[in-house]
């Protein structure tokens, strides 16, 4: 089972849904929390800290 992640920033109240994060045992996965059963997005881990580390920049 998956568990899924969010920023801290994104708080509890309506309206405050974004993006999860989940570690799957060969990819790192992203889906929109309004639609946790929706389409979601799958990278490498290293393709995963290329995106921090540009993101970082």
């Amino acid at each position: 089972m998956t568990t899924w992640r969010k920023s801290s920033h994104s708080g509890t109240q309506a309206g405050s849904e974004c993006v999860e994060v989940g570690r799957l045992p060969e990819t790192i996965a992203f889906r929109d929390s309004k639609d946790p059963h929706g389409p979601q997005l799958h990278i490498t881990p290293a393709t995963f800290q290329t995106l921090l580390t540009n993101l970082k920049r």
